[in-house]
């Protein structure tokens, strides 16, 4: 059963800004931590913004560094937005990427993370 569900933004960024990927490998630039909870979930919903002039790789480590199990990995076309979709994440765990080039790759949260309280 549901009893709350709270939007709040990205950990990893500030104040709910979009968040630069710097990492080009693993471990990759924090996106968000999960809450303590081992049955509460933090839905994220990522949206993925290309500032440069040509197509960029981005992966996405779910939770973990293991490849390819936690990895979702998507190309990114030039001065696009592009919507990538994660697992749901608890536990502390900790969302990261990392891309084909340093800083041209920006991720936010669309609305921001859905934090569900299950009891």
């Amino acid at each position: 059963m549901t009893t709350g569900i709270t939007v709040r933004p990205l950990s990893g960024s500030t104040d709910g800004r979009p968040i630069k990927v710097a990492a080009t490998s693993t471990p990759g630039t924090v996106i968000h931590t999960a809450q303590a909870s081992a049955t509460d979930l933090d839905i994220v919903e990522l949206q993925v913004y290309n500032s440069d002039t040509q197509d960029r790789a981005i992966t996405f480590e779910c939770w973990g560094t293991n490849a390819p199990d936690d990895h979702v990995k998507r190309t990114i076309p030039a001065g696009e937005t592009v919507p990538v979709p994660v697992p749901a994440g608890r536990n502390s765990l900790v969302l990261r990427a990392f891309a084909s080039a340093t800083n041209v790759l920006v991720v936010s949260g669309t609305p921001g993370v859905r934090r569900i309280v299950v009891t």
